[in-house]
Formats: structure tokens, C-alpha cells, sequence
């Protein structure tokens, strides 16, 4: 498959940006290709520079719930952008979208619009700390809660660990305030809060981590981590980013049972454009400044173009009463038969889904955390990209995303793909050594 516009246009993009990508993942270096530059987006298609058309199971890194161009959706950000793109003042739209919000996730009550999930998490800590007047925070490897300073840590080899900065720019002293423990491990948690007496001030989570591929939490340990929360006086941050309004409308909250004290959100509130939000009990939003002493602003949060794009589309995801059901039973569908079509080839391998999301890592699994998502085959996953890719399916190019389904995909397309895999892994074994 010739892709010459997309090498052109990566040429051109390094001359003027940083890499040539203005998010590193976006550069395809972990699947060893040159990144496909798109120019049109319609339901649960893309389209290329080079005018070749993918089932597109990435839809903007999750936010396109919707999928590409939802008619809805344009006609409200066409409107919107008639009006003025951007005021600086407080507009209706702001409220709308919040009434949504919390009507929809009953562990929000007061929120705060921000335009990134980025922004969102940052300024949850900083309202944790100032919450609590404690400094630490407890984090797990594998989960991406934006790139602010203190989410930059890497976990060291022990089971309990003080993080280390593991980007350049991160200072020791931020990286200290921060403890990294392994995923789906309560046990840890427990001895963090031990030998942490009085010092942390929140645990945030993915409740369904994305950026290691999906992974699981085991039964019992989200509610564990409520409980030991509780017990210490910290507060539990659900970083629903990814997963708000993407597996339940009052997202893992909602699906698991455990009322977090603040939660995250970005992605599908935003329709497609950069939106973020943090939000989760009064009592605690009210230490937010201009009511409390925390301080967090943002020139562009609650732009109204975003809001209306993020209104249209909440509105649907309301009002539909069987969207949820239908995007489970059609992803459900795509991994059952990806794994029939990976066992055929004799292909090791672990899937996971839940509501609209999916990963498959090329490993006999299985997967619970960093250190079990990180025996997968990456230079087979790197392959099979490539395969699929030249088959006009496109994945996220690296074996530590989740991909998703949108309501613009259809069992034709599930079919589509499940036929790209099957000759994608027949090309592949036959050029096997």
C-alpha cells in the first residue's frame, strides 16, 4: 500500500514540529512505520492523504462515541462557531453541559470545565492536597493520567515505592511526593497507608486502565481501594478520561458500585473537541477558588464551540436508552472474533473488553497490570499493525492502547475486520521463517 502523501507530509511536519507530531504515540515509532496522515473522517471510517479508506477503531484516542462528523454534532459546533468561538466570560452552554454531566454521573456534583484531561488531573490533585493539607499521592504503574509533573514516575522494582522522575524536567522532589504501586494489588495500597501515616492525600486510578491496553480491575479491588481510602482520610479520584460515558452512562462509577470523591473526565464530553472536566462532592469542590483557596483557571475552559459539540452529544447518549447495550454486544462480537481468528492461526494470545473498549496483547496472559501487559510479543503486535493497516483497518499503533467501537460501526464492518485478521495472519505466518 503506497502511503507517499503521508511520508511527504511527516517530512514536511518535522521541518516546523517537534518530531513531527504533536503527541508522541502519534508517530507510529512503536509499530516501526511512518504515521498515516488522515484528511476526512465520516461515521466509522477514515480517509488518507493517499485516498485509502480504514475501519477506524481508534476514534480520536476514544472521544467519537458518535464517530466521525455526526451530523448532529457538526450542526451544533457549525451554530456555535456562528456565534463567536470564544468569549472569555461565563456562557449558558457552560451550565448546560454541567447540568448533563451531573444528571448523568451521580457521584458529581459540582464540576469545573477545563480543556484538557491533562488539566483535568492535575488541578484534581492539586484540590486533593489542598483538600486534605496532605502532600503524597498514590498512583499505579501503567496507568496515564496526563503528562503533569507529579504523573511522570516511574515505579521502582519493589512492591512499594517512592517514584523516581522517568522524563527529564521532573524534579526529584515532585517525584518524592508521589507513590507508584503495582495495579490490582490492595494489598499494597494498605502497606502504602501504613507506612505513610497522615501524608497521603489521594489515590487516583484508572478504574479501567487504557494506556497499558484495557485492563481489568479483579473483582472487589476498586471497592477495596474505597475502603482504605475512607479509612485513612484520603480521597479516591476515579481518572475517567477514557471511560466516562464509554462503558456505562455514569461510567465505571456507576458500573462498579464505588462512589469516588472526585472524578476526571475528557473525551466524549467534548465531541471531538479538547475538553476536560473535574468534579465529585461539594464539599470538596467548594475549597476551589473563586469559593475556596485552590487555585486553577483556564483562559479557554468552557469554550462554547466545545460545550455545544460535547451538549450534542450527551444529549444522544441520554436519550438513547439501548446505545450502551448495543456498543457492548458489537464489541463483544469483534473480540470473540478476533480471538476465534487468532487461536486458528495458533496465535498466543489475551483479550479483554469492556463496554465499548477492547485490546488484545500478544501474550498467553493473564493481563492484571504493567508487569503482566509487558511480556506481550511487541515486535509480532508491530507486524500484525502493519498487516492490518495495509487491510484498511486501523488500530492504535501500539500494543499499550485501547481501541474502541463507536455507534457509527456496524456488524458488516466487525466482519470486515475479522476477514482483514484472518488474511493479515495467514500473510504473516507464511512469510514466518
Amino acid at each position: 500500500m503506497s502511503l507517499e502523501r503521508s511520508i511527504a507530509a511527516f517530512a514536511r511536519a518535522k521541518r516546523v514540529i517537534a518530531g513531527g507530531v504533536n503527541s508522541p504515540v502519534r508517530a507510529f515509532k512503536a509499530v516501526g512505520l511512518s504515521p498515516v496522515f488522515m484528511k476526512s473522517g465520516a461515521g466509522a471510517t477514515l480517509h488518507d492523504l493517499d485516498d485509502h479508506e480504514y475501519i477506524d477503531y481508534v476514534l480520536s484516542w476514544g472521544p467519537l462515541i458518535l464517530g466521525h462528523a455526526h451530523p448532529a454534532v457538526v450542526k451544533a459546533i457549525a451554530a456555535a462557531a456562528a456565534r463567536g468561538t470564544s468569549f472569555g466570560t461565563p456562557t449558558e452552554a457552560e451550565t448546560e453541559l454541567a447540568e448533563l454531566v451531573v444528571s448523568m454521573v451521580p457521584t458529581i456534583e459540582r464540576l469545573r470545565f477545563v480543556s484538557s484531561g491533562t488539566e483535568a488531573t492535575m488541578s484534581a490533585i492539586r484540590l486533593a492536597r489542598g483538600f486534605t493539607r496532605r502532600a503524597k499521592i498514590i498512583k499505579f504503574a501503567g496507568c496515564y493520567h496526563g503528562h503533569a509533573d507529579a504523573f511522570l514516575i516511574a515505579a521502582g522494582s519493589g512492591a512499594l515505592t517512592n517514584g523516581v522522575p522517568n522524563s527529564p524536567g521532573v524534579t526529584d522532589a515532585t517525584a518524592l511526593d508521589t507513590i507508584v504501586l503495582p495495579f490490582n494489588d490492595a494489598a499494597a495500597v494498605a502497606h502504602a497507608f501504613e507506612t505513610n501515616p497522615e501524608t497521603i492525600a489521594a489515590v487516583i486510578v484508572e478504574p479501567y486502565p487504557g494506556n497499558m491496553g484495557l485492563v481489568l480491575p479483579l473483582p472487589g479491588y476498586l471497592q477495596q481501594l474505597r475502603e482504605l481510602t475512607t479509612k485513612n482520610g484520603a480521597l479516591l479520584i476515579f481518572d475517567e478520561v477514557m471511560t466516562g460515558f464509554r462503558v456505562e452512562r455514569g461510567g465505571a462509577a456507576e458500573r462498579e458500585g464505588v462512589a469516588p470523591d472526585l472524578t476526571t473526565l475528557g473525551k466524549v464530553i467534548g465531541g471531538g473537541l479538547p475538553v476536560g472536566a473535574f468534579g465529585g462532592r461539594a464539599a470538596v469542590m467548594a475549597y476551589l477558588s473563586p469559593e475556596g483557596p485552590v487555585y486553577q483557571a483556564g483562559t479557554l475552559s468552557g469554550n462554547p464551540v466545545a460545550m455545544a459539540a460535547g451538549i450534542a452529544t450527551l444529549r444522544i447518549v441520554r436519550d438513547d436508552a439501548t446505545l450502551f447495550d448495543r456498543l457492548e454486544v458489537l464489541t463483544r462480537l469483534l473480540v470473540d472474533g478476533l480471538h476465534e481468528v487468532l487461536s486458528k492461526h495458533g496465535i498466543a494470545h489475551y483479550s479483554t473488553n469492556l463496554g465499548s473498549m477492547f485490546s488484545t496483547f500478544f501474550t498467553p496472559g493473564p493481563v492484571t497490570d504493567l508487569e503482566s501487559a509487558l511480556k506481550s510479543d511487541t515486535g509480532l503486535f508491530a507486524n500484525y499493525y502493519g498487516a492490518m493497516l495495509d487491510r484498511g483497518i486501523y488500530l492504535a499503533p501500539s500494543q499499550f492502547e485501547a481501541s474502541f467501537v463507536s455507534t457509527a460501526h456496524t456488524t458488516r464492518n466487525v466482519e470486515q475486520t475479522l476477514a482483514a485478521a484472518d488474511a493479515a495472519l495467514a500473510h504473516l505466518l507464511a512469510r514466518a521463517p
